[in-house]
Protein backbone atom coordinates (compact mmCIF):
# COMPACT_ATOMS: atom_id res chain seq x y z
CA UNK A 1 0.00 0.00 0.00
CA UNK A 2 1.45 3.46 -0.92
CA UNK A 3 1.72 5.92 1.73
CA UNK A 4 0.11 9.60 1.68
CA UNK A 5 2.80 12.04 0.84
CA UNK A 6 2.96 13.49 4.49
CA UNK A 7 5.59 16.10 2.52
CA UNK A 8 3.60 16.99 -0.46
CA UNK A 9 1.78 20.10 -0.26
CA UNK A 10 0.03 23.01 -2.43
CA UNK A 11 1.37 26.75 -2.90
CA UNK A 12 -2.21 28.25 -2.09
CA UNK A 13 -3.12 31.19 -4.22
CA UNK A 14 -4.77 32.84 -0.95
CA UNK A 15 -4.88 31.94 2.71
CA UNK A 16 -7.65 32.01 5.17
CA UNK A 17 -7.58 34.89 8.14
CA UNK A 18 -5.83 33.25 10.51
CA UNK A 19 -2.90 32.61 7.66
CA UNK A 20 -3.97 28.66 7.12
CA UNK A 21 -4.22 27.68 3.58
CA UNK A 22 -7.90 26.27 3.10
CA UNK A 23 -5.93 23.10 1.11
CA UNK A 24 -6.51 19.33 2.22
CA UNK A 25 -2.84 18.27 0.58
CA UNK A 26 -4.44 14.59 0.82
CA UNK A 27 -6.66 15.75 -2.03
CA UNK A 28 -5.46 16.30 -5.35
CA UNK A 29 -4.56 19.76 -6.02
CA UNK A 30 -7.03 22.37 -8.21
CA UNK A 31 -6.25 24.06 -10.98
CA UNK A 32 -3.47 26.23 -10.69
CA UNK A 33 -1.60 25.27 -7.91
CA UNK A 34 2.10 24.08 -7.96
CA UNK A 35 2.97 20.55 -6.55
CA UNK A 36 5.79 21.28 -3.83
CA UNK A 37 7.58 17.46 -3.79
CA UNK A 38 8.61 15.75 -0.62
CA UNK A 39 12.54 16.03 -0.09
CA UNK A 40 12.85 13.12 1.76
CA UNK A 41 11.12 10.76 -0.95
CA UNK A 42 14.05 11.28 -3.37
CA UNK A 43 16.77 10.71 -0.60
CA UNK A 44 14.61 7.48 0.05
CA UNK A 45 15.74 7.12 -4.05
CA UNK A 46 19.32 7.69 -3.05
CA UNK A 47 19.33 5.39 0.19
CA UNK A 48 17.72 2.62 -2.02
CA UNK A 49 20.37 2.50 -5.13
CA UNK A 50 23.64 3.19 -2.36
CA UNK A 51 21.99 -0.12 -0.44
CA UNK A 52 21.73 -2.27 -3.61
CA UNK A 53 24.58 -1.42 -5.49
CA UNK A 54 26.02 -1.37 -1.74
CA UNK A 55 25.18 -5.04 -1.98
CA UNK A 56 26.50 -5.40 -5.52
CA UNK A 57 29.65 -4.84 -5.13
CA UNK A 58 30.24 -7.32 -2.21
CA UNK A 59 28.79 -9.91 -5.17
CA UNK A 60 31.42 -8.74 -7.50
CA UNK A 61 34.41 -9.43 -4.98
CA UNK A 62 33.36 -13.20 -4.01
CA UNK A 63 32.81 -13.31 -8.08
CA UNK A 64 36.33 -11.07 -8.88
CA UNK A 65 34.21 -9.62 -11.48
CA UNK A 66 33.42 -5.58 -11.32
CA UNK A 67 31.01 -5.92 -14.35
CA UNK A 68 28.05 -6.72 -12.62
CA UNK A 69 27.59 -2.78 -11.56
CA UNK A 70 26.98 -2.50 -15.58
CA UNK A 71 24.70 -5.45 -15.32
CA UNK A 72 22.68 -3.83 -12.11
CA UNK A 73 22.41 -0.21 -13.31
CA UNK A 74 19.37 -0.98 -15.12
CA UNK A 75 17.72 -2.78 -12.41
CA UNK A 76 18.69 -0.01 -9.79
CA UNK A 77 17.16 3.02 -11.34
CA UNK A 78 13.94 0.39 -11.22
CA UNK A 79 14.30 0.40 -7.65
CA UNK A 80 14.57 4.02 -7.41
CA UNK A 81 11.29 4.50 -9.47
CA UNK A 82 9.83 1.59 -7.18
CA UNK A 83 11.19 3.25 -3.98
CA UNK A 84 9.52 6.36 -5.14
CA UNK A 85 5.97 5.27 -5.97
CA UNK A 86 5.83 3.17 -2.44
CA UNK A 87 7.01 6.16 -0.50
CA UNK A 88 4.39 8.63 -2.15
CA UNK A 89 1.29 9.17 -3.38
CA UNK A 90 1.65 10.98 -6.70
CA UNK A 91 -1.04 10.06 -9.88
CA UNK A 92 -1.19 6.31 -10.05
CA UNK A 93 -1.84 6.32 -13.63
CA UNK A 94 1.57 8.34 -14.37
CA UNK A 95 2.79 6.22 -11.66
CA UNK A 96 2.14 2.96 -13.29
CA UNK A 97 2.98 4.02 -16.91
CA UNK A 98 5.95 5.55 -16.02
CA UNK A 99 7.29 2.12 -13.93
CA UNK A 100 6.34 -0.24 -16.51
CA UNK A 101 8.36 1.58 -19.07
CA UNK A 102 11.10 1.93 -16.78
CA UNK A 103 10.70 -2.10 -16.26
CA UNK A 104 10.46 -2.94 -19.82
CA UNK A 105 14.00 -0.93 -20.49
CA UNK A 106 15.81 -2.25 -16.89
CA UNK A 107 15.06 -6.02 -17.77
CA UNK A 108 15.87 -5.78 -21.40
CA UNK A 109 19.20 -3.84 -20.76
CA UNK A 110 20.09 -6.25 -17.64
CA UNK A 111 19.34 -9.72 -20.10
CA UNK A 112 21.42 -7.63 -22.48
CA UNK A 113 24.81 -6.74 -20.37
CA UNK A 114 24.61 -9.90 -18.25
CA UNK A 115 24.81 -12.16 -21.46
CA UNK A 116 27.24 -9.90 -22.70
CA UNK A 117 29.42 -10.13 -19.51
CA UNK A 118 29.28 -13.84 -19.35
CA UNK A 119 30.02 -14.22 -22.99
CA UNK A 120 33.16 -11.57 -23.18
CA UNK A 121 34.13 -11.53 -19.31
CA UNK A 122 35.11 -8.58 -17.08
CA UNK A 123 35.42 -5.71 -18.66
CA UNK A 124 38.44 -3.94 -19.62
CA UNK A 125 38.18 -0.94 -18.27
CA UNK A 126 37.61 -3.17 -14.77
CA UNK A 127 40.51 -5.57 -15.82
CA UNK A 128 43.25 -2.48 -16.19
CA UNK A 129 42.09 -0.78 -12.97
CA UNK A 130 42.30 -4.33 -10.89
CA UNK A 131 45.41 -5.05 -12.36
CA UNK A 132 46.47 -1.12 -11.84
CA UNK A 133 45.67 -1.16 -7.76
CA UNK A 134 46.39 -4.87 -7.49
CA UNK A 135 45.43 -5.89 -3.83
CA UNK A 136 43.66 -2.37 -3.14
CA UNK A 137 41.00 -3.07 -6.19
CA UNK A 138 38.47 -4.62 -3.32
CA UNK A 139 37.92 -1.32 -1.64
CA UNK A 140 38.71 0.95 -4.28
CA UNK A 141 35.81 -0.37 -6.82
CA UNK A 142 33.23 0.37 -4.16
CA UNK A 143 34.24 3.78 -4.36
CA UNK A 144 35.04 4.21 -8.52
CA UNK A 145 32.74 1.91 -9.65
CA UNK A 146 29.54 0.86 -7.84
CA UNK A 147 29.16 4.37 -5.55
CA UNK A 148 30.14 6.26 -8.53
CA UNK A 149 27.22 4.95 -10.74
CA UNK A 150 24.89 4.69 -7.85
CA UNK A 151 25.10 8.32 -7.42
CA UNK A 152 25.12 8.98 -11.51
CA UNK A 153 22.13 6.42 -11.48
CA UNK A 154 20.18 8.83 -9.13
CA UNK A 155 21.10 11.70 -11.04
CA UNK A 156 19.79 10.55 -14.29
CA UNK A 157 16.52 9.17 -12.86
CA UNK A 158 15.49 12.80 -11.23
CA UNK A 159 12.65 12.50 -14.16
CA UNK A 160 11.30 9.45 -12.76
CA UNK A 161 10.83 11.41 -9.53
CA UNK A 162 9.12 13.68 -10.65
CA UNK A 163 6.72 11.44 -13.18
CA UNK A 164 5.80 9.21 -10.07
CA UNK A 165 5.68 11.63 -7.07
CA UNK A 166 3.56 14.82 -8.66
CA UNK A 167 0.28 15.44 -7.83
CA UNK A 168 -1.18 17.21 -10.35
CA UNK A 169 -1.90 16.77 -13.57
CA UNK A 170 -4.46 14.49 -11.82
CA UNK A 171 -4.79 12.90 -15.45
CA UNK A 172 -2.77 11.83 -18.23
CA UNK A 173 -1.88 14.67 -20.24
CA UNK A 174 -0.77 15.00 -24.29
CA UNK A 175 2.68 15.91 -23.06
CA UNK A 176 2.04 13.04 -20.94
CA UNK A 177 1.78 10.46 -24.27
CA UNK A 178 4.43 12.46 -26.36
CA UNK A 179 6.96 11.28 -23.55
CA UNK A 180 5.67 7.61 -23.48
CA UNK A 181 6.03 7.72 -27.36
CA UNK A 182 9.75 9.12 -27.36
CA UNK A 183 10.54 6.59 -24.95
CA UNK A 184 8.90 3.70 -26.86
CA UNK A 185 10.82 4.83 -29.62
CA UNK A 186 13.92 5.40 -28.17
CA UNK A 187 13.96 1.46 -26.41
CA UNK A 188 13.15 -0.04 -29.83
CA UNK A 189 16.20 1.88 -31.49
CA UNK A 190 18.63 0.86 -28.86
CA UNK A 191 17.64 -2.93 -28.97
CA UNK A 192 17.43 -3.11 -32.78
CA UNK A 193 21.01 -1.69 -32.27
CA UNK A 194 22.05 -4.05 -29.66
CA UNK A 195 20.45 -7.09 -31.65
CA UNK A 196 22.67 -6.65 -34.72
CA UNK A 197 25.85 -5.70 -33.27
CA UNK A 198 24.97 -9.13 -31.18
CA UNK A 199 24.42 -11.00 -34.73
CA UNK A 200 27.26 -9.31 -36.35
CA UNK A 201 29.73 -10.42 -33.23
CA UNK A 202 28.21 -14.60 -33.43
CA UNK A 203 28.88 -14.67 -37.16
CA UNK A 204 32.88 -15.63 -37.16
CA UNK A 205 33.08 -14.47 -40.58
CA UNK A 206 32.77 -10.97 -39.17
CA UNK A 207 35.38 -11.35 -37.17
CA UNK A 208 37.78 -8.05 -37.37
CA UNK A 209 35.36 -6.69 -39.55
CA UNK A 210 33.61 -3.16 -38.98
CA UNK A 211 29.83 -3.32 -39.16
CA UNK A 212 28.38 -0.64 -41.74
CA UNK A 213 24.57 -2.01 -42.26
CA UNK A 214 21.28 -1.30 -40.71
CA UNK A 215 21.24 1.04 -37.68
CA UNK A 216 24.84 1.43 -37.58
CA UNK A 217 25.02 2.57 -40.99
CA UNK A 218 23.00 5.70 -40.08
CA UNK A 219 25.07 6.12 -36.65
CA UNK A 220 28.36 4.68 -34.55
CA UNK A 221 26.58 4.08 -32.16
CA UNK A 222 22.35 3.40 -32.49
CA UNK A 223 22.24 2.15 -28.94
CA UNK A 224 23.87 5.09 -27.25
CA UNK A 225 21.18 7.15 -29.05
CA UNK A 226 18.57 5.14 -28.43
CA UNK A 227 19.40 5.35 -24.66
CA UNK A 228 19.46 9.02 -24.78
CA UNK A 229 16.34 9.44 -26.63
CA UNK A 230 14.64 7.47 -24.16
CA UNK A 231 15.22 9.10 -21.16
CA UNK A 232 14.74 12.65 -23.03
CA UNK A 233 11.34 10.73 -23.24
CA UNK A 234 11.25 10.13 -19.55
CA UNK A 235 12.12 14.02 -19.34
CA UNK A 236 9.27 14.85 -21.46
CA UNK A 237 6.64 13.20 -18.74
CA UNK A 238 8.11 15.05 -15.91
CA UNK A 239 7.62 18.31 -17.81
CA UNK A 240 3.74 17.01 -18.09
CA UNK A 241 4.15 17.69 -13.99
CA UNK A 242 5.87 20.57 -14.17
CA UNK A 243 9.27 19.18 -13.46
CA UNK A 244 11.65 21.30 -15.52
CA UNK A 245 14.90 20.05 -13.22
CA UNK A 246 13.93 16.89 -13.69
CA UNK A 247 15.79 17.24 -17.50
CA UNK A 248 18.68 17.62 -15.73
CA UNK A 249 19.06 13.30 -15.73
CA UNK A 250 18.91 13.09 -19.30
CA UNK A 251 21.06 16.62 -20.28
CA UNK A 252 23.71 14.46 -18.14
CA UNK A 253 23.72 11.40 -19.59
CA UNK A 254 23.57 12.55 -22.55
CA UNK A 255 27.22 14.31 -21.67
CA UNK A 256 28.45 11.05 -20.31
CA UNK A 257 27.44 9.08 -23.46
CA UNK A 258 29.13 11.26 -25.56
CA UNK A 259 32.22 12.70 -23.96
CA UNK A 260 32.95 10.36 -21.05
CA UNK A 261 31.70 6.92 -20.62
CA UNK A 262 30.28 6.14 -24.24
CA UNK A 263 31.10 7.34 -26.95
CA UNK A 264 34.51 9.08 -26.22
CA UNK A 265 36.07 6.23 -24.80
CA UNK A 266 34.45 3.38 -26.77
CA UNK A 267 36.72 5.58 -30.17
CA UNK A 268 39.81 5.45 -28.56
CA UNK A 269 39.28 2.00 -28.63
CA UNK A 270 38.53 1.43 -31.81
CA UNK A 271 40.31 3.90 -33.90
CA UNK A 272 42.99 1.66 -34.42
CA UNK A 273 40.77 -1.23 -35.77
CA UNK A 274 41.35 -1.65 -39.55
CA UNK A 275 39.09 -0.05 -41.41
CA UNK A 276 37.35 1.91 -38.88
CA UNK A 277 39.02 5.23 -39.31
CA UNK A 278 36.94 4.98 -43.20
CA UNK A 279 33.83 4.32 -41.20
CA UNK A 280 34.18 7.17 -39.08
CA UNK A 281 34.53 9.23 -42.19
CA UNK A 282 31.30 8.20 -43.60
CA UNK A 283 29.10 7.78 -40.56
CA UNK A 284 28.38 10.49 -37.42
CA UNK A 285 29.17 9.56 -33.85
CA UNK A 286 25.94 10.14 -32.92
CA UNK A 287 22.79 11.15 -34.79
CA UNK A 288 21.58 8.97 -37.10
CA UNK A 289 21.50 11.80 -40.14
CA UNK A 290 22.18 10.73 -43.79
CA UNK A 291 25.31 11.45 -45.86
CA UNK A 292 23.46 14.01 -47.70
CA UNK A 293 22.47 16.02 -44.87
CA UNK A 294 25.72 16.00 -43.24
CA UNK A 295 27.55 17.83 -46.33
CA UNK A 296 24.70 19.96 -46.56
CA UNK A 297 25.32 21.17 -43.04
CA UNK A 298 29.17 20.63 -43.63
CA UNK A 299 28.83 23.61 -46.47
CA UNK A 300 26.17 25.24 -44.61
CA UNK A 301 28.60 25.98 -41.69
CA UNK A 302 31.94 26.68 -43.50
CA UNK A 303 29.49 28.93 -45.89
CA UNK A 304 29.17 31.20 -42.48
CA UNK A 305 32.43 30.61 -41.70
CA UNK A 306 33.50 32.40 -45.11
CA UNK A 307 31.23 35.48 -45.02
CA UNK A 308 32.69 38.45 -43.92
CA UNK A 309 31.19 40.12 -41.77
CA UNK A 310 29.39 43.51 -43.21
CA UNK A 311 31.19 46.69 -42.28
CA UNK A 312 29.39 48.79 -39.49
CA UNK A 313 27.40 51.75 -41.40
CA UNK A 314 28.60 55.17 -41.01
CA UNK A 315 26.35 57.50 -38.93
CA UNK A 316 25.65 61.21 -39.78
CA UNK A 317 24.02 62.86 -36.87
Amino acid sequence: MRRAAHGFTAWPASLDSAGVSRYDATHSPPRGWTPVHDNDVILYGLAAIITLFTIVWVISLRLENSSIADVAWGPGILVIGLTYFYTSDGVPLRAMLTLGLLAAWALRLAIHLYMRVRLLGEDNRYVKWRDEYEDSWWWVSLFRVFLLQAVVAWVVSLPIYFAIVSLSPASLTFVDYVGAVIVIAGLVFESIGDEQLRRFRADRKNKGKVLETGLWRHTRHPNYFGECVLWWGFGVIALATGGVPGLIGPAVLTYLLIYVSGVALLESTLIEKAGYAQYVGRTPAFLPISASMRVKMIEKAKSLQKKDPEPPKRRYY
